[in-house]
């Protein structure tokens, strides 16, 4: 009697996340650290520039998870390992749309932690560009962050096809104007002591957090081929995901110290924001996040992509992490 052995779907084998993402952060570190930097008017001797540069490098150089830009890159993998244009083309695009969604993650995270927001003094485990620079140099630094994040789409050298350049730029500016991160935080600070629904606090919550995770996951596509199925099932991921990531920050802002976090632990009960936890309680909102780990999972399993296993690693990294 013979038997037939299943082969598992490529999405559950097993696959060493820290091996894959040892190779593209030390990609990415690279491009950011070559890339945030400027030339330096000669003939001033104040020196403004130089420490423009010093505050935005500071802001972004050292420090944070990548987790936006690993997606990018993972998400560049799954649709199309040849790339738009060539293996190197795609590549190339990619790892520059990383750093783009990663710059413009950390200068809201600057604007965000100055004294007119939410006013912390600690970040990626040390203190906050404007504790460190001031609040005038925070505030250019985040402006230039946003500025640059552009430039690196719309290289002038050929390397990307314009057509690609546009998406992106059209991709990273939705995701992060007054239609996503803007617009979500915008409701945040207004919903300060407020009630609210679970419908009203997901909404705020896919616009401040989740736009940028789901754009940096339809950029990564961008940069490859990908049919009609397989870029909605990587919009519903990202959006799965997007949600997690926030479920899974507000839990962990209550039980984890600021040591762990890297950020000041405990903020969002101290200034009376509403939260999952608040509004759920913390076993309600580990479940909520087990089911949105779910939701991506199925989402990769119906994509009809065989490259999808760091996709699929990412998110459960999202869900199950301990910072």
């Amino acid at each position: 009697m013979s038997t037939t052995s299943v082969m598992p779907s490529p999405i559950h084998q097993p696959f060493d996340l820290d091996a894959w993402s040892r190779v593209r952060l030390a990609e990415v570190e690279a491009a950011l650290d070559r890339w945030v930097t400027a030339d330096v008017p000669q003939g001033l001797d104040h020196g403004a520039p130089a420490q423009l540069v010093e505050a935005m490098r500071y802001a972004v150089l050292d420090g944070g998870k990548r987790l936006r830009p690993l997606l990018v890159l993972a998400a560049q993998e799954a649709v199309d390992i040849q790339g738009a244009g060539g293996a190197a083309a795609g590549q190339h695009a990619a790892l520059r749309a990383a750093c783009a969604v990663e710059l413009i993650h950390a200068y809201s995270l600057v604007h965000d932690d100055m004294p007119c927001m939410d006013n912390d003094v600690l970040r990626r485990g040390k203190p906050t560009v404007h504790v460190r620079f001031g609040e005038a140099s925070a505030l250019l630094a985040g402006d230039a962050l946003q500025a640059l994040a552009f430039e690196l789409l719309t290289p002038q050298d050929g390397s990307v096809p314009e057509t690609i350049q546009a998406r992106l730029c059209a991709s990273l500016a939705r995701a992060a104007g007054s239609a996503g991160m803007a617009g979500g935080q915008a409701i945040d600070l207004a919903s300060v002591g407020l009630p609210l629904t679970e419908v009203q606090l997901r909404e705020m919550h896919e616009l401040k957090t989740g736009a940028l995770l789901q754009a940096s996951v339809m950029m990564g596509a961008l940069c490859g081929v990908s049919n009609v199925q397989a870029a909605t099932a990587l919009h519903a991921y990202g959006r799965a995901i997007g949600l997690a990531f926030q479920v899974v920050d507000d839990i962990l802002d209550v039980t984890a110290d600021s040591s762990t976090l890297g950020k000041t632990a405990g903020k969002d009960a101290d200034n009376n924001k509403p939260t999952y936890v608040s509004l759920m309680g913390l076993p309600a909102s580990r479940a909520y996040a087990q089911r949105l780990l779910h939701q991506a999972q199925a989402a990769l399993d119906g994509s009809g992509l065989a490259q999808t296993r760091a996709l699929s690693a990412l998110a459960d990294m999202v869900v199950n992490r301990a910072s």
